[in-house]
């Protein structure tokens, strides 16, 4: 990635990304890091020196190719990281579930079709309008679980798709039940 680019950070989602060491690589970092949608993603830095390296080492590089590349050494950095890009990729594991859901979001009440459940939050499919960062409370049943209420928010819309995704309040006990449905399906 380079400096040119940096400003995609703070409108799109990545799960990993690599930035050549030395030049505009602490600006593109500093996007990274304070972005919220993309402060956790995995950083590999391609080249440079290790002293280029150590000075941006706040920015929390997580692996550092060094030039010229060779295959078998890169591979083998690939293959000891894979794990961290796949962690961000998939925070929670999601759940492909299609169930009724009832939305109350301030005085408005509709109701939306979920895609997919996980332990953090769902995404849900509806005609209305919906933006992020509205609060709301979701009220729905899956397969074994009874019906649960929810509070939440919206963290990202795709209008054109009409796809929202909530994320649960961490604060709303209530959220644990769907935690341990997840889990018991997982193991199932």
């Amino acid at each position: 990635m380079s400096f040119d680019h940096a400003a995609r950070l703070s409108k799109e989602k990545f799960e990993a990304c690599v930035v050549r060491v030395g030049g505009h690589a602490e600006g593109v970092l500093a996007s990274v890091r304070g972005s919220r949608s993309n402060n956790r993603m995995v950083v590999y830095g391609l080249g440079g020196s290790i002293k280029e390296a150590m000075k941006l080492s706040k920015y929390g590089l997580n692996a550092v190719f060094q030039e010229p590349l060779e295959r078998p050494t890169a591979l083998k950095l690939v293959k000891a990281t894979q794990m961290l890009v796949l962690h961000e990729f998939r925070r929670y594991v999601r759940i492909p579930v299609m169930t009724e859901v009832s939305i109350t979001a301030g005085q408005a009440h509709f109701s939306a079709t979920s895609v997919e459940v996980s332990s953090g939050g769902m995404s849900l499919k509806t005609a209305e309008d919906v933006s992020p960062g509205q609060p709301l409370e979701v009220s729905f049943s899956l397969l074994t679980l009874p019906r649960i209420w929810v509070r939440g928010h919206i963290s990202w819309h795709k209008p054109a798709q009409k796809i929202f995704g909530m994320r649960f309040d961490a604060r709303d006990e209530r959220r644990l039940r769907i935690k341990e449905w997840v889990e018991s399906y997982l193991e199932s």
